[in-house]
C-alpha cells in the first residue's frame, strides 16, 4: 500500500508553538463614534428596499393601429375601439367614456373641448363634433370642418381648399366664427374665392385677431369677438400659404418677390402698416424662433428682431428649425425631421445641449423639459434622457421597455404604443439622473 495521505483541517493535534493567539485591536476613545455611524449607515443600506423600477406601468389600454390619442393637461384622451376615452394620467382612473361609438380619425382640444374628426369614405364631408373635455358629454356638431389657431381658443366652421401646402388653413365660401359652449355662429364673412386665414395675437388689453388673404391681395383682419374689420391693406404678389406669411413676435412677416428677387417685409399686427422690408435672396420659408423671425435658406439660418429687421445671430450649419416652448430644435439636415442636432436658446443661437444621434419625444416634462430617445444595444433597446438646459447635457432616465414605439412625454409620465397594439402609460421619476 502507498504512503496514507493525512489531511489537516484544524488544530486537533494541539496548538503549534509558532500560533499566537489574535490580539484585540485598540481604538481611539475619538473613533469609535465615527465607526459606530458608519456600521450604522451600512446595516441600513443593506437592509433598504431594492430600488423601484425606473418605468412603472400605470395603465394599459386596447387599441387598434390607426386609433389617435391626444394628451392634454392631466388627461389622456383615447379612441378605444371607435368610443372616446378619458383617462386621468395622474392614478390611471377611467374619467369618462363617450356614449356613441364613432371611428375617430383626429382630436384636438380648444375652449374645453375635443375636437372629434371621424372617419369616413367616399369624399363626404365627415364634419366635426365636440364634446365635453371635463365629462365627455357631447356639446355640438357641425357639418364642416372646424380649425383652430395655436395660442388662442377662436373656433372657425371652414370649407378647406387641398393645395401642394396641405389642408386646414387656405379656406374658400364661408368662414364661420362659433361660439365653443353652443357651436352656434357668433359671426361670419364671405370669400369671394380662396384665402389664407391665421390668427394674429392682439394687443394686451384686446383678444385674438383674424388675419384673412383673399386671392386679390387684399389683407382683412377681423377681432375674433365681434367681427368688427379692423384693417385692410393690399400685400405683394406672393405664394400664400399656412407658413407664408408667419407671426413672429407678434409681427406679421412675409416673403414674396421684390424687384431685385427675393425679399421680406413686416407688418404691425393692429394696423397692417408695413415695417420694414429686406432683401432675402436665397430664404426658402419663414419660421416663428421664439420672439425672432428665423429666415431658412441656402445660407442656413439667420434670426432677425421681427420689428426692426436687425440681425440677432445666424448659422449657416442649420437647415431647419423647429420651435419647441422658450427653445428651438435644431436640423442640420433640413430633409431629416427626426434627427436635430442640438436643442437651442431662440434668442441668441446658443446650444443648449446637443441631440445628435437622439430623436425629439412629442411632449415635455413636468419642467417643460424636451425628453428624447435613442436606439441601444444594435436597436434592441431604446434609451430615454432629458435635454436639460440647466446642466448643457442630456440626463439619461432609463431604458424602455422593448417593443414600445410612438412615446409622447407627460409630467412624469410617458405614453406609448405597445409592439401589440395598446397603449401604455408609465409612471416615472423626473429627477432621475440628476446629479
Amino acid at each position: 500500500m502507498g504512503a496514507e495521505t493525512v489531511i489537516d483541517l484544524g488544530l486537533d493535534r494541539g496548538v503549534p508553538e509558532s500560533y499566537e493567539r489574535p490580539r484585540r485591536p485598540t481604538v481611539p476613545i475619538w473613533l469609535a463614534p465615527a465607526l459606530l455611524a458608519v456600521l450604522l449607515l451600512v446595516s441600513s443600506a443593506a437592509s433598504a428596499a431594492p430600488p423601484r423600477p425606473p418605468f412603472t406601468e400605470l395603465l394599459r389600454v386596447p387599441m387598434g393601429p390607426a386609433d389617435p390619442y391626444l394628451v392634454t393637461g392631466s388627461g389622456l384622451l383615447t379612441q378605444s375601439y371607435g368610443r372616446l376615452t378619458a383617462y386621468d394620467l395622474e392614478s390611471g382612473a377611467l374619467r369618462w367614456r363617450a356614449g356613441e361609438t364613432i371611428p375617430v380619425f383626429r382630436l384636438r382640444t380648444a375652449g374645453g373641448l375635443v375636437l372629434m374628426r371621424p372617419w369616413t369614405t367616399g369624399g363626404v364631408e365627415p364634419g366635426t363634433t365636440a364634446f365635453s373635455v371635463t365629462t365627455g358629454a357631447k356639446q355640438w356638431r357641425n357639418e364642416r370642418s372646424v380649425i383652430t389657431f395655436a395660442g388662442g381658443d377662436a373656433l372657425l366652421a371652414v370649407n378647406g381648399v387641398r393645395s401642394f401646402s396641405g389642408t386646414g388653413r387656405r379656406v374658400q365660401g364661408r368662414i364661420e366664427v362659433l361660439d365653443p359652449v353652443t357651436g352656434t355662429a357668433r359671426w361670419q364673412v364671405r370669400v369671394p374665392s380662396t384665402a389664407v386665414v391665421t390668427g394674429v395675437p392682439g394687443p394686451a388689453d384686446a383678444g385674438s385677431r383674424l388675419l384673412l388673404i383673399r386671392d386679390d391681395r387684399t389683407a382683412a383682419l377681423y377681432d375674433v369677438a365681434d367681427g368688427r374689420l379692423l384693417a385692410t391693406r393690399e400685400l405683394p404678389a406672393a405664394t400664400y400659404a399656412p407658413d407664408n406669411p408667419v407671426v413672429a413676435g407678434g409681427v406679421l412677416v412675409l416673403r414674396h418677390p421684390g424687384a431685385g428677387g427675393m425679399e421680406v417685409s413686416a407688418y404691425d399686427p393692429v394696423t397692417l402698416r408695413p415695417l420694414w422690408t429686406e432683401p432675402a435672396e436665397g430664404t426658402r420659408e419663414l419660421s416663428a424662433c421664439g420672439l425672432l423671425a428665423c429666415f431658412i435658406g441656402t445660407d442656413g439660418v439667420r434670426a432677425v428682431d421681427p420689428a426692426t429687421g436687425d440681425d440677432r445671430w445666424a448659422r449657416g450649419d442649420w437647415q431647419a428649425v423647429e420651435e419647441r416652448g422658450d427653445t428651438l430644435l435644431a436640423y442640420p439636415d433640413g430633409n431629416d425631421p427626426g434627427r436635430p442636432g442640438a436643442l437651442v436658446d431662440a434668442a441668441t443661437g446658443r446650444v443648449l445641449a446637443a441631440l445628435t444621434g437622439w430623436r425629439p419625444m412629442a411632449g415635455a416634462d413636468g419642467s417643460g423639459r424636451l425628453l428624447v430617445t435613442r436606439e441601444v444595444r444594435d436597436g434592441a433597446r431604446t434609451m430615454v434622457a432629458v435635454a436639460d438646459p440647466g446642466i448643457g447635457r442630456l440626463r439619461p432616465l432609463a431604458e424602455l421597455p422593448a417593443g414600445v414605439s410612438e412615446c409622447q412625454a407627460a409630467p412624469s409620465r410617458l405614453v406609448c404604443r405597445s409592439a401589440s397594439g395598446e397603449l401604455v402609460v408609465w409612471a416615472y421619476d423626473e429627477a432621475a439622473g440628476e446629479r
